[in-house]
């Protein structure tokens, strides 16, 4: 974890001075294809959201696996509806690319607004204990034409598994165990595109890859040691963000 707060750490700092050099070597003005009304070195705040389908296997992919094709809205294999909320601030560091810092949250599957605060279990059947957690990282935007961005982002994701504890349908305990804690340092990685409705708003697609350290399980009778159950998640999502 310490490695992912260091390069989070150094990413923020460049993008930080960024915005002074790109200032200095563009006489701070406004034009290009990247909110073209504000001059190079500015800046703004942003809130967005995104909702979308989760995917149905323990890889990240999207891949049916069992031959009978792919159906994005069929709901098999573990197939979810998930949703995220970011913040942050973008800068505009050159004529038509602008790169950020942001902060938000996750919930690839329970949907649930009041889960955000909730640090107990949500519920540990396979059906229902979706992957969720906060992140804080960086993000940019490039604007090859006016209005039409290509964006990327990524950086911490501290997930919560639930202490990995795992039960049968009938709540009788396997004994299994974790050993580890309800939240594990990883990370999130995304890419989208999307169309600025004006200089405030802007809809797009995006595919977010969520992993999460699956940790060891023990058998607490025979001392055997296992990978845990991998829980990495990906999504396909509509998105939405307001700029001011």
């Amino acid at each position: 974890m310490k490695q992912y707060l260091l390069a989070l750490t150094f990413a923020g700092a460049s993008f930080i001075g960024a915005p002074v050099l790109a200032q200095d070597a563009s006489t701070a003005q406004a034009g290009g294809n990247y909110l073209p009304s504000q001059p190079v070195g500015s800046g703004n705040w942003f809130i967005g959201a995104n909702v979308g389908r989760t995917n149905g296997s323990d890889t990240g992919g999207f891949g049916s696996g069992n031959g009978s094709g792919f159906n994005f809205l069929k709901g098999e294999k573990g197939r979810r509806t998930g949703y995220g909320v970011l913040g942050g601030y973008r800068w505009k560091v050159g004529q038509d690319l602008g790169l950020g810092l942001e902060a938000g949250y996750s919930d690839l599957g329970n949907y649930r607004v009041k889960n955000v605060f909730n640090s107990q279990d949500v519920n540990q059947r396979s059906t229902t204990n979706a992957l969720r957690g906060w992140m804080v990282g960086v993000n940019g935007r490039i604007n090859l034409v006016p209005q039409w961005y290509i964006g990327a982002h990524g950086g911490y994701f501290h997930a919560n598994d639930n202490n990995n504890n795992y039960n049968n349908s009938l709540g009788q305990d396997l004994g299994l165990t974790s050993g580890g804690r309800s939240g594990r340092g990883s990370w999130y990685a995304g890419v989208g595109t999307g169309w600025d409705i004006n200089e405030n708003v802007s809809l797009g697609v995006n595919y977010d890859y969520f992993h999460a350290n699956a940790g060891k399980i023990k058998n607490t009778t025979t001392g055997e040691v296992s990978q845990g159950l991998k829980r990495s998640t990906g999504i396909v999502s509509l998105s939405g963000e307001y700029r001011f």
